[in-house]
């Protein structure tokens, strides 16, 4: 079936995509400004006419954030596969998009390694005490019983690395034509990625330092852990793709909806691959027991 040909406001044809009005960009926006204003209130300890906000508002902005990312979502899919007015030449700009937002998810990561560098490589840093007290100039600090790298984190690396291949499998059986083989190499990455986050969380609950314990345990957590909900959500993505390859929405000229989840888990893979080496392999082992240089 060819791509369908839209007209524009002077009735010529054109193979853009003129959007129709949509109420999810500002119902998104209010979703996200419920839920930071909910995270600010639970962190500040705030309450509501003396009752304690809790968790209430965190659970409330991301459910709405949830059915605001679904329905828009579910949109996007119906323009796509119903009306068929993504055109190669509106793809461009899906692709730009899924870009711009993979690197801005970069330069998310780049903030929690940049905090891990900055306290493992300044651990002896005279002119910040508190750091200094806390470390005694030794990285990993002393009072840390640091996750051996070559455990656990090692068999949820090579996970990652196999489900990035399974997911290059799907993106060639797709590209081939070959629906029956993409549908059982998603399946296979979604159990991948599912894998993957139970090994973090048995890891998490048996980890000998909390989140609050200091700089290490803080930038840990933060890196690994928002590394998992990226997990998370790409595992949620590829499930997505999972049941379209099943109904057929994916075809040899018609698949970035794919593609895109394909880009976004082998950034996954890549940022992981980082955080394996830099924080659990080197992080956990430069230093043990020698003062750093100040």
């Amino acid at each position: 079936m060819s791509d369908k040909i839209e007209y524009g406001t002077t009735g010529k044809p054109h193979p853009y995509h003129i959007v129709r009005p949509s109420i999810w960009p500002l119902a998104g926006s209010a979703a996200g400004a419920m839920l930071a204003v909910g995270a600010v209130m639970y962190m500040h300890k705030a309450s509501i006419f003396g009752v304690p906000v809790h968790f209430t508002g965190i659970i409330l902005g991301l459910l709405c954030v949830l059915a605001v990312m679904f329905f828009w979502w579910k949109d996007i899919i119906h323009e796509s596969v119903v009306e068929r007015v993504h055109t190669k030449i509106a793809e461009i700009g899906l692709r730009y998009g899924m870009a711009l937002f993979i690197a801005s998810e970069v330069m998310f990561f780049v903030a929690f390694f940049w905090a891990f560098f900055d306290a493992s490589l300044y651990a002896g840093q005279e002119n910040m005490p508190l750091r200094l007290e806390y470390t005694q100039g030794v990285w990993p600090p002393p009072q840390i019983h640091v996750v051996p790298p070559f455990d656990l984190p090692f068999m949820m690396t090579m996970i990652l690395l196999l489900s990035g291949c399974t997911v290059t499998w799907a993106h060639h059986a797709v590209l081939e034509g070959d629906n029956k083989n993409a549908v059982k190499a998603l399946g296979i990455t979604v159990f991948l990625g599912f894998s993957f986050l139970c090994f973090q969380v048995y890891e998490y609950v048996h980890a000998h330092f909390g989140f609050t314990e200091g700089v290490f345990p803080s930038t840990f957590y933060m890196a690994t852990g928002f590394h998992g909900f990226h997990v998370f959500v790409g595992t949620i993505f590829l499930f997505v793709c999972w049941r379209r390859a099943i109904k057929g929405h994916f075809s040899k000229e018609r698949h970035f909806g794919f593609e895109a989840a394909a880009w976004y888990w082998h950034f996954v893979d890549v940022v992981w691959l980082f955080l394996f080496i830099a924080i659990y392999w080197w992080g956990g082992t430069i230093g043990t027991g020698t003062p750093l240089p100040h």
